[in-house]
């Protein structure tokens, strides 16, 4: 009978290929393929250049880890930095090393491998691990590493990276007979929506929908930054460190280096970018230049739709601050008597970010910020692609599932003051404005005026930026509050057909119980014939950590079998109950002195087993484990 079960789950999860609207692929389980797109510095970075490295023991040699080797990082850290660091102007190498991306699944599932550097170091192991549990074919799970340090343009221009992954997309296809499922996480997010843009231009327009049908059944998007982080211009202004021993100036010097440290820029919802290709296309007038144009709200509204403003900076009252008549009048606005000689605190919007006004305004007080300007213009604002830094409706896919994480302590807004010491040391934060649940709060607790989401971000990306793919979901959502944990459906909560309306966040009247973390599906109730909508909110998952989850592995697997299964009788997988899928998931209830879920599990110990809990295994009987999930 457990062969019989495991036989039912492998069928199961492989059918996946057999998604809705499928065609001559249709219950061939073997024609799966899922392809993963990693965030920023989460792939494997290794040399391909002979350094040696003075004072040291350890040099650099080809195929020597990069990023992420902690070593070396510790005893050559100059070292390091020269093969980690990029041209600033052209995003070429350094002149003694230089660094290419890892391939393959190794790329991405730990970046430094060790006894106790790979768990704190693991990305997609865990992920890998569940395909491997649920007998997925090691050829079906495809890595699309990239060089997460260039932008868009320059992924391109120096890898190829967009044309090799149409023919990821293809070969897919040809090797396997069926589409993908599109695995993007935080900046991955990104790099997937400018490929959607690139594809245009690749593909004549009447055949560019059917390609994307042809070759994408579902995209995940987990922990996508669709508007932008705060946290990315703490990093351009006085670094982001990653959680590595190496000081904030050091870690300013590095990621100043990297062109994509732009590309998660805060911007406004309001504002867009054109788009010089698809102008001349549509027979529009060509223009010299991009620019934004911002709707009337983003000029009526505080804080460009954002929580609050996220750069408040003091900068020297000097006779070359006339030299900026925009940031004169704005200084003017908000501060009516200002004292010769004292310094003036100006404050910026996620427009004023993107559209580079708070990086001329500290121009003269900052020596990087020319780099910066050349950068946002050059490779971003005059994309003649996509300007990324511009909102994103909902691309022609037919299954999509946005998740995040939500409830968690998140920095939404920053102070910054000069610090007197020279570049790259030369800003200091001074205070810090956090989002926590439908509040915002300074780092030394003082409540802030402000315009608050209904709820908090994931602890990297306010909500405000994760929330925005709600506007992809339909005139009327079905909306679904269950448990986290295991749960036989008691606290389960509905409300269907909820009206919604574009750009206005969908708030649910459902009740939370302390301690227990839920998770709120939103999903289309009507919607586009042949297009589906999923947002997914987790209650305390953290943005770094979400792929790793457990709740997120479970909840997408169910939602595969459900979508490949011929008897499945909604759009959306139930919500009424969820029990254990792996023996992992049984535990021992010293309360009833025995295995909780007694329906699904028993305690059957295996030599080896150090605890109870550890003898609780899923029963050999249960052939239709997953038939509740229909």
């Amino acid at each position: 009978m457990r062969a019989t079960w495991k036989l039912h789950l492998l069928t199961a999860f492989l059918l996946l290929f057999h998604g809705a609207g499928g065609d001559d692929w249709s219950g061939d389980y073997s024609k799966l393929s899922g392809i993963i797109i990693p965030g920023l510095a989460s792939t494997q970075l290794r040399a391909w250049s002979i350094l040696d490295c003075p004072y040291s023991p350890l040099d650099f040699n080809p195929l020597d880890l990069v990023w992420l080797d902690t070593t070396k990082l510790l005893s050559a850290v100059n070292c390091w930095l020269k093969c980690m660091l990029l041209d600033p102007h052209n995003q070429t190498d350094h002149p003694d090393c230089k660094s290419r991306p890892d391939s393959g699944l190794s790329a991405i599932t730990e970046l430094d491998p060790g006894y106790i550097t790979g768990p704190l170091s693991s990305v997609w192991k865990e992920w890998v691990k569940w395909c491997i549990e649920f007998g997925i074919e090691a050829n079906a799970i495809i890595a699309v590493p990239y060089d997460w340090r260039l932008s868009p343009s320059m992924l391109e221009e120096r890898d190829l990276y967009f044309h090799k992954l149409k023919l990821t997309f293809e070969t897919a296809l040809k090797l396997r007979g069926g589409p993908s499922v599109v695995f993007a996480h935080s900046l991955g997010n990104h790099v997937f929506r400018y490929f959607l843009e690139w594809l245009k231009l690749e593909i004549a327009p009447k055949h560019y929908v059917k390609w994307l049908d042809d070759h994408i059944h579902a995209y995940f998007a987990v922990g996508a930054p669709l508007l932008g982080a705060s946290e990315t211009v703490k990093g351009t202004l006085s670094g982001l460190t990653f959680g590595l021993p190496i000081s904030e100036g050091t870690a300013r010097l590095m990621v100043n280096s990297f062109a994509s440290t732009l590309w998660m820029l805060p911007f406004s919802q309001y504002c867009k970018g054109e788009n010089k290709y698809w102008n001349h296309f549509s027979g529009g007038e060509e223009r010299g230049h991009q620019t934004y144009h911002c709707e009337n709200r983003e000029f009526q509204l505080n804080f460009s739709g954002w929580p609050t403003n996220i750069v408040n900076i003091e900068i020297p009252a000097t006779r070359g601050y006339e030299a900026y008549p925009s940031v004169t009048d704005m200084a003017a606005t908000n501060f009516s008597s200002v004292e010769c000689g004292l310094p003036t605190q100006l404050s910026f919007s996620a427009r004023e970010i993107a559209d580079g006004t708070l990086f001329k305004a500290i121009e003269d007080y900052d020596p990087d910020m020319k780099r910066i300007l050349y950068q946002l213009k050059k490779l971003y604002l005059d994309d003649p692609v996509l300007n990324p830094l511009s909102p994103w409706e909902r691309p022609p896919l037919k299954n999509i599932f946005c998740i995040y994480g939500t409830g968690l302590k998140t920095e939404v807004g920053y102070y910054f003051a000069p610090s007197g010491k020279p570049y790259p040391d030369n800003w200091i934060i001074t205070d810090v404005i956090y989002e926590i649940e439908g509040s915002l709060f300074s780092r030394s607790g003082n409540l802030v005026e402000g315009n608050p989401g209904a709820a908090s971000g994931d602890e990297t990306v306010p909500y405000h930026s994760l929330s925005w793919c709600k506007n992809w979901l339909g005139p009327k959502v079905n909306i679904t509050r269950s448990p986290q944990s295991e749960h036989d459906g008691s606290h389960v909560q509905e409300e269907l057909n909820v009206e919604h309306r574009h750009e206005e966040d969908i708030l649910p009247n459902m009740i939370r119980l302390p301690r227990v973390k839920y998770i709120t599906y939103f999903e289309d109730s009507e919607s586009i014939p042949g297009r589906r909508t999923a947002v997914w909110e987790i209650d305390k998952a953290n943005h770094r950590n979400i792929v790793r989850s457990p709740v997120l592995m479970r909840e997408l697997w169910l939602q595969m079998w459900h979508d490949i299964h011929p008897d499945a009788k909604s759009k959306f997988v139930t919500k009424a109950k969820r029990g254990p899928l792996r023996n992992e998931d049984c535990y021992w209830d010293y309360g009833k002195a025995r295995c909780a879920w007694a329906e699904y599990c028993e305690y059957r110990y295996v030599f080896g087993d150090v605890h109870l809990g550890q003898s609780c295994r899923l029963k050999n009987s249960r052939a239709d484990l997953l038939s509740n999930y229909l």
